[in-house]
């Protein structure tokens, strides 16, 4: 009977570390994708002596104006001055600032116009005529309640003592403090609540009926409360009764 052994990795022929390849990272075709690809360029080969003659393209001569950078034309403003033009009088008639009356222009939409006053010429008197002189006219006075367009203050008269039968010949007559009402408060501030008492009301005697603890139901109020659930227990039924057997007619 032959002895197996375990196998040994260095007995086993297998391809070599040559014999594997990873893609290239030099140019785009084949190009390992787990590596970034720079930029490629490509050279163009030197043209043939034949294009020259073909192609007969100006040299370096060309002119670039002064007002080109590499950013676009210069944009600083450029002026020219012209000669003064002669004037042509049967031609151009440029009105003067006199020639316009913008007072004149009638109202344009809802442009308001101010009010416009005539003054008349003054009146010719006669000599026959009977015009008063200034000192005919007199203003009126300002005082007294008596003035039209003037406000006038409170006017206050004095009166003289009374002689006979006034409060100093005669005190008696004179009012003293019980002569006078005092005003309520809540005619002329705001009125406070008032509050009544009442007696004491009068205990329930002995002959009052009165109601018991029994007297009241409270598992039947069902007005402002939620009603419980009501269930009904029936009689058990023997299964050795004979059932009811009646005989319909036709």
């Amino acid at each position: 009977m032959e002895k197996k052994y375990p196998p040994i990795a260095g007995k086993e022929k297998g391809p070599g570390p040559g014999r594997y390849g990873l893609p290239p990272t030099i140019g785009f075709i084949g190009h390992d994708f787990t590596k970034a690809a720079s930029p490629a360029y490509s050279f163009h080969g030197s043209m043939s002596t034949k294009m020259y003659h073909v192609d007969s393209s100006p040299g370096p001569q060309y002119h670039v104006s002064a007002k080109f950078t590499r950013f676009g034309k210069d944009g600083t403003p450029s002026y020219s001055m012209l000669g003064r033009r002669k004037l042509q009088k049967e031609l151009c008639h440029t009105p003067g600032p006199g020639a316009y009356s913008p007072e004149k222009a009638p109202p344009c939409g809802l442009q308001r116009t101010p009010p416009s006053y005539t003054m008349g010429a003054r009146t010719h008197y006669r000599s026959v005529d009977q015009v008063p002189a200034p000192n005919k006219y007199s203003l009126p006075p300002l005082l007294g309640p008596h003035i039209p367009n003037k406000p006038a203050s409170a006017n206050y008269t004095m009166s003289g003592s009374y002689s006979t039968g006034g409060a100093s010949v005669d005190l008696a007559k004179t009012p003293g403090p019980c002569g006078y009402n005092c005003t309520a408060p809540s005619v002329y501030l705001s009125r406070q609540p008032a509050f009544s008492i009442l007696g004491r009301p009068g205990l329930p005697r002995d002959g009052t009926e009165r109601p018991g603890p029994g007297a009241y139901n409270p598992e039947k109020v069902t007005v402002h409360k939620a009603r419980a659930p009501a269930f009904s227990m029936g009689i058990r039924h023997s299964d050795f009764v004979t059932p009811l057997v009646v005989s319909v007619s036709d």
